[in-house]
């Protein structure tokens, strides 16, 4: 079942006596517990019909006997085991499974990994219990959920701005959700989001951010390159040496693989360069003009020379700052 189903199910009081909601991504599960935890009971109810038990702090025993319990003055109880991941009897709940209280919700999140497949304890389990995996988006599909997210929140957003989030948030989903979500707080529905939106909201500076470095580098724009310099300098919480120097890694390594593809069509050039969305590729096109492949070498060697700078390996006590405006000065040069 689709997250959506398991909500819908809920929502129609079709129960599972056993939920075990387990994988990579915390988003789908942190919101199936919630919303258990929000409309299975009423306030009246939870006060003698909800339990929350954490992996590390409880045996099988506990849960168990917390499970077996009969609700009071309601028709069902929930009984939630958060961190389950970290439950080292967890495997001893089989006889539990194979018998589970019909007037019992067992909601079981088992965060950051799967269950082992192999074993009794997950066959009794896909016999007798409702199991979700979630899984990590992919990246090239950030956008599309991005776009998904807010059509339900009746918005919509350009596709510079779509591309600047995606490549800024990456695919952590709570992530990008909790910043949608303050962001919708300010912007009226039926508005298309725009730079100025996440500017304002989000923090994502469109003129002063690290992926503007790198396009400021990619097109070799000396004065802009130079004005983010001296905002990272006065800045430098925002925009600390060791994530620039990351960054502009990552798009070097880029651009030297896309001078071996450069002849592919943007979609497949985006993909075999690793680009999470094929609205970039002109940015990288442009960066290979200006930094022919012996270049772009000679560059990933002065990143990594100068990552070991500021950790304090063959240098003096040079301020990150300093070393950020050489490194950027000898990019250029």
């Amino acid at each position: 079942m689709t997250y959506k189903d398991i909500i819908k199910d809920i929502k129609n009081k079709n129960y599972a006596p056993i939920y075990v909601l387990m994988g990579d991504e915390p988003f789908y599960i942190d919101g199936i517990v919630n919303y258990i935890e929000e409309n299975v009971l009423t306030e009246a109810e939870k006060a003698f019909n909800f339990t929350v038990l954490y992996g590390k702090d409880t045996d099988h025993l506990q849960l168990v006997d917390v499970a077996r319990r009969y609700p009071m003055m309601a028709s069902h109880q929930v009984v939630i085991l958060k961190e389950a991941q970290a439950m080292r009897t967890i495997a001893n709940l089989e006889s539990y499974v194979q018998n589970p209280m019909p007037t019992t919700i067992l909601v079981i999140a088992h965060k950051y990994k799967k269950l082992d497949k192999r074993t009794k304890f997950y066959k009794a389990l896909s016999k007798h219990a409702l199991i979700f995996e979630s899984k990590k988006l992919y990246e090239n599909k950030v956008g599309g959920w991005i776009q998904n997210y807010l059509k339900d929140k009746k918005r919509e957003i350009d596709a510079p701005s779509l591309a600047l989030m995606v490549e800024y948030l990456g695919n952590d989903l709570s992530k990008i959700s909790n910043e949608l979500d303050k962001m919708c707080l300010n912007v009226p529905a039926g508005t298309t989001i725009n730079a100025d939106h996440i500017h304002k909201n989000i923090g994502i500076s469109k003129d002063y951010n690290v992926f503007e470095l790198q396009n400021a580098l990619g097109s070799k724009n000396a004065l802009k390159t130079q004005r983010i310099v001296n905002y990272f300098i006065a800045n430098p919480k925002s925009n600390p040496f060791v994530m620039v120097v990351a960054t502009l890694y990552n798009y070097f390594s880029k651009i030297y693989m896309g001078h071996f593809c450069k002849n592919l069509g943007d979609r497949e050039f985006a993909q075999k360069i690793g680009l999470r969305s094929a609205y970039f590729v002109k940015d990288y096109k442009t960066g290979m003009k200006y930094y022919p492949l012996k270049k772009t070498e000679k560059i990933i060697s002065l990143l990594r020379e100068y990552d070991l700078k500021s950790k304090g390996v063959n240098s003096s006590s040079t301020p990150p700052g300093e070393l950020l405006r050489e490194l950027v000065f000898k990019i250029l040069h």
